[in-house]
């Protein structure tokens, strides 16, 4: 017989030899897909062999986190832009619920179209009449005040085809892209026509950018001292455009470093992507191209919003990537 301590040993051996023969035959778990939504075309191989490349260190594409930068459009981008701008969409509202303190405004265009509905009277208004809209409905109050009734609209406003708050139409393929590139050590910056004091009360909870790293448009402001307490006026003035060529100009202002990055739809992000990606060195420049009626909308050289012309001839020229979102894309809104 086996003395006890000997059959202790070979008790022992036994556990190990079974437990090394389990690693050895037990398969690796497989890995989560950070883009779930996304289907596996060439985009998302794509994005994944960039990530991939810049995050690896000792190759010659590696970039160091601080460089990570990454810009993001924001309407049509991010969320939903048809049939209008959801920040015009914002203005209108404003102008209805102003008019009673305005009576010249029935008989005053652009104010007269927005009131009667007459879009066509309102597009005939022009860039101008749009200007003049959005400097009166955006400005004669604090910053302070201007963010309270941004929140409010947002919180109870619904698009007008899909009953939905307006941030439940981002797409859920972005969300995961940024969360992706954030996962690997990438900034993500909001860079977008619309105005940043707009964009700034909402986009870290619905994008999980914080106020600091949205750059849009804005309106001069003045800085008030009234009984001890001091505020910032907003001002029927316009500050800075931050679309086509000013875009380079507001990620140099308000970032400081020239992103690797940058994602766009629509001729408006043109410059930004040319920016982003014709100086040399690791790049990747995509666009969202609107190719799906059924889910959400179809358009790009023929239309009012979100025009995709001379950006999507570049993107052949200087090897962009294209999303066609009725291919590349499973799910286009967040559940």
């Amino acid at each position: 017989m086996f003395a006890t301590r000997d059959f202790l040993k070979l008790a022992r051996g036994a556990a190990l030899g079974i437990a090394a023969a389990l690693l050895f035959v037990t398969p690796s778990l497989p890995q989560t897909d950070p883009l779930p939504s996304w289907n596996d075309t060439a985009p998302k191989a794509a994005i994944v062999s960039f990530v991939e490349k810049v995050t690896t260190a000792g190759t010659p594409d590696f970039v160091p986190e601080p460089e990570r930068i990454a810009v993001f459009d924001n309407d049509g981008t991010l969320w939903v832009e048809h049939p209008m701008y959801t920040q015009l969409a914002f203005a209108l509202d404003r102008v209805k619920a102003l008019a009673p303190q305005h009576p010249d405004w029935a008989t005053t265009q652009p104010f007269k179209a927005v009131l009667e509905g007459d879009m066509k009277a309102l597009a005939a208004a022009g860039e101008k009449g749009l200007m003049e809209i959005i400097a009166t409905t955006h400005s004669g109050m604090t910053t302070a005040q201007f963010q309270t009734i941004v929140s409010d609209w947002i919180a109870t406003a619904r698009d007008p085809r899909f009953q939905r708050p307006y941030t439940e139409l981002v797409y859920q393929p972005m969300l995961e892209l940024l969360a992706y590139l954030r996962a690997n050590g990438f900034k993500t910056f909001i860079v977008s026509g619309g105005g940043i004091e707009f964009m700034r009360p909402w986009s870290e909870q619905v994008y999980g950018v914080p106020p600091e790293q949205v750059v849009g448009s804005s309106i001069k402001t003045r800085f008030d001292m009234k009984d001890g307490a001091p505020s910032l006026f907003r001002l029927p003035e316009v500050n800075f455009i931050d679309d086509k060529v000013g875009k380079p100009i507001g990620i140099n202002e308000h970032i400081g470093r020239r992103p690797i990055a940058a994602f766009g739809n629509s001729d408006g992000d043109l410059e930004m992507l040319q920016w982003t990606t014709l100086a040399g060195g690791t790049h990747f420049g995509m666009l969202i191209h609107h190719t799906d009626a059924e889910r959400e909308y179809a358009y790009d050289r023929d239309t009012e919003f979100g025009r995709l012309d001379k950006a999507l001839d570049a993107a052949a020229v200087n090897q962009w990537t294209v999303v066609d979102m009725k291919t590349d894309w499973k799910q286009i809104f967040r559940n």
